[in-house]
């Protein structure tokens, strides 16, 4: 077989999902990390169909790429128009890019239907346009628009569209399951035949309608086809695109197919999280090999058997692609949990001793309030330091007041009036917010900051609220989950009330002092002196 590319369509398809919008600086960031990963093709927009594509090629020309090529995208010629007066088509020429694709109508019902035209008319569309940029010089990939459908509803006609692209000179004819509704056992069968009428080298490029694009994805390679189109995370229109951050380990790890290089797939959950954090959207834990809980544990039985042998229960090494095996912390867990976490973090709780139990034991019964360490590492840790009595808090509060007051403008105003103390030092402060709790965050750090400095390279990154039991209405116990990020790391934090102000103040004073913790002030030398004893084992 022959090495299987890597297209990319992030840019271009990728930005067809609801809720992504791409600044040219933002797919000039994305095309360089994509190059970085190995792509063979980056597709970076429809230069004929907005100006901000039209930009992003321009600067891009700028850009040296080494491993991928950058591909301009387009339809075919218009009906009645001939392929050198199109502007569509005039307008990815005048992009540079080494590479064009194109995509055409192969289903029937497209062509009497959107297209308004004849077979004929929109075979000779196919070829022109081909030729006409072969004719360039350029390297011309060809999309068949619809292929699946239109092969199930016209086979011939279906087969005679790509056939005139082949003929045409394309470098690469690509198969386009564009409803995203083919199955698995369907595939097979219209790839034989189209391996036997089409010469020119073949691709898939799959929607997630079905749920089926990354099945098809591989099966066509185990079919013969060479080029796999996707997207990262699988953004895409509707459902999405096929998900080449699935595809590319799936390839590499499990059919044994080198799509890229191994240093380069161990940046995969790098880029996965890259990519989500411009487009601004949280990517999936569940999200397979680069999902925050890839290789996350949380059953007792199965972390203390991936603790000897990580294959009882993982399928591959996390560190393949970039990510990390994370032991949950919770009532399922058992003793195994808290002794390996605690290794993790470099300070040692055996499984069988008394404070390993001890430990488990709290959890337990904060479990049952309404706590979840699963996601609030920070506050686990915490949690360990201060039943090892080895940590003391770096601040008391001494009380705080919220006002929440609905002016005549109909804006709400929320300020938080708060004190503190420090040692013998009293600080007493007030601050306004978009909310209560950003009022309260704000009027803490400004209360602090003068002391920790720190604090003004940390800032809240998420915040979630779950109601735990509804039985009580807005009486009901919520949890928040904050996450917090510097220029190093993020962490989370918890908290549990019937009062989401207190449950908000828990997680907030968790998320600051361990952010503190983290980076081992001169401030915090008493305590850094004790984790340190603890973690050798002297506590």
């Amino acid at each position: 077989m022959n090495k299987v590319q890597l297209y990319d369509t992030t840019l271009r398809d990728g930005t067809q999902r609801e809720g992504v919008s791409l600044s040219v600086a933002d797919k000039l960031k994305i095309a360089e990390k994509l190059d970085e990963i190995g792509v063979s093709y980056i597709e970076g927009g429809w230069p004929g169909s907005n100006p901000k594509d039209i930009e992003f090629f321009r600067r891009a020309a700028d850009l040296e790429f080494k491993n991928a090529r950058l591909c301009a995208f387009s339809s075919t010629s218009k009906p009645g128009i001939s392929a050198a007066e199109d502007s569509s088509l005039q307008a990815v020429v005048e992009t540079g890019t080494r590479t064009v694709t194109i995509f055409g109508k192969s289903w029937d019902f497209h062509v009497h239907d959107a297209l308004k035209t004849t077979l004929d008319e929109n075979l000779a569309m196919i070829k022109e346009t081909v030729l006409y940029l072969k004719s360039l010089g350029r390297e011309v990939i060809f999309d068949a628009e619809h292929f699946f459908d239109g092969y199930k509803g016209n086979p011939e006609y279906a087969l005679l569209t790509i056939e005139t692209a082949s003929e045409g000179g394309a470098d690469a004819v690509v198969l386009c399951d564009t409803n995203g509704g083919l199955m698995p056992w369907e595939l097979s069968p219209i790839l034989e035949v189209v391996s036997d009428r089409v010469k020119s080298p073949l691709g898939i490029h799959a929607h997630d309608d079905a749920g089926m694009a990354t099945a098809n994805s591989l099966l066509a390679v185990r079919e013969g086809i060479t080029q796999v189109h996707g997207t990262i995370n699988g953004y895409g229109e509707r459902c999405g695109n096929a998900n080449l951050c699935t595809i590319a380990p799936n390839l590499q790890l499990k059919m044994g197919l080198q799509v890229i290089t191994p240093d380069q797939l161990q940046g995969l959950t790098r880029l996965s999280r890259f990519v989500a954090e411009v487009v601004n959207i949280a990517p999936p834990d569940q999200q397979p090999y680069v999902g925050f809980n890839a290789f996350a544990h949380k059953g007792g039985i199965h972390i203390d058997a991936v603790n000897k042998k990580p294959a009882t229960y993982e399928h591959a090494s996390p560190e393949l692609v970039g990510n990390q095996r994370r032991i949950l912390v919770s009532e399922l867990g058992g003793q195994s949990s808290i002794s390996i976490k605690t290794n993790q973090n470099n300070y040692h709780l055996e499984k069988g001793k008394p404070e390993t139990a001890a430990v488990l034991q709290r959890i337990k019964e904060m479990e049952h309030y309404g706590y979840q360490f699963e996601g609030a590492e920070g506050s686990f840790e915490l949690l360990v330091l201060k039943m090892m009595k080895a940590y003391q808090p770096l601040f008391h509060l001494e009380g705080f007041r919220m006002i929440i007051e609905k002016r005549e403008n109909g804006h709400l105003y929320s300020e938080a009036t708060i004190k503190v103390r420090v040692g013998e030092m009293q600080v007493h402060t007030a601050a306004e917010g978009n909310g209560p709790v950003n009022a309260l965050d704000n009027a803490l750090r400004k209360a602090l900051e003068e002391i920790y400095p720190a604090l003004k390279q940390m800032k809240l990154s998420d915040f979630k609220v779950r109601v735990i039991d509804g039985v009580d209405g807005t009486g009901a116990q919520v949890r928040v989950l904050i996450e917090t990020c510097d220029d190093t790391m993020t962490w989370g934090t918890v908290g549990v009330s019937p009062n989401i102000i207190e449950a908000s103040w828990i997680a907030l004073v968790d998320s600051l002092e361990y952010g503190l913790l983290c980076r081992k002030l001169p401030e915090l030398d008493e305590a850094k002196k004790i984790l340190d004893q603890l973690k050798q084992g002297n506590v």
